[in-house]
């Protein structure tokens, strides 16, 4: 069997603890126990990756920093695969500005990908920059039998999208369920050229509708 896709979501930064909404890059950095989140991370794997990459923001290269130490893979900087982009809500941190986002971010899990917010990005956009780049990731190093995992450190919001549009989990399930800090999202290549989620969070498949929401961060 050919390795994953894991997608994992950054260690916790200061913008997380402040529940603003952080998405240009750079961003903002690791916190203390952000840093423990990546160090526990990277030493907890049960073999290391053939690729580690992070997309560009400060807090994924940090966190793809400490799993390059902890496993001797080194990181790669990918470009177009930083967090959702929010235009004029960047950096806010109240109720109206996070309810805002997220009429937005449901509508495109149950399949309007037209709406943004404004000078955001729309869901299409999202999916236009971020999936080739995985293509990429899965013609070059995952189309052989052999082939070891590769780890990409990466953003809540947009990695639950992206994986819910390749793989077909239920919109419902996707829409409720977050991520927490160094939570991962694990896609298998199949051999129709699609691919299969294995692991979302804590939760392994079948995924369910019914299963309740977990998490309130809004970019995770």
């Amino acid at each position: 069997m050919t390795g994953k896709l894991i997608l994992v979501r950054h260690g916790e930064t200061e913008g997380n603890v402040g529940k603003i909404l952080d998405t240009r890059l750079p961003g903002l950095p690791l916190t203390e126990r952000g840093v423990g989140q990546a160090k526990t991370f990277g030493s907890g794997l049960i073999r290391s990756p053939q690729k580690l990459f992070s997309s560009a923001a400060l807090r994924a290269r940090q966190t793809g920093g400490y799993i390059e130490a902890a496993t001797g893979v080194p990181l790669e900087v990918l470009e177009d695969l930083q967090e959702v982009q929010l235009g004029d809500l960047e950096g806010l941190a109240s109720k109206d500005a996070h309810d805002a986002f997220q009429q937005v971010y449901r509508s495109w899990h149950f399949g309007d990908l037209s709406m943004r917010v404004p000078g955001g990005e729309s869901g299409r956009d999202v999916l236009d920059r971020y999936v080739p780049a995985l293509e990429r990731l899965r013609d070059e190093y995952l189309a052989d039998r052999d082939a070891g995992d590769v780890v990409l450190v990466s953003h809540g919001a947009a990695m639950r999208l992206v994986s819910r549009e390749l793989t077909g989990v239920p919109r419902l399930f996707a829409a409720n369920n977050h991520l927490d800090n160094t939570e991962t999202i694990e896609l298998l290549p199949s051999a129709d050229g699609l691919w299969e989620c294995t692991r979302w969070g804590r939760y392994q498949p079948p995924f369910a509708d019914a299963i309740d929401p977990t998490g309130d961060d809004p970019m995770g």
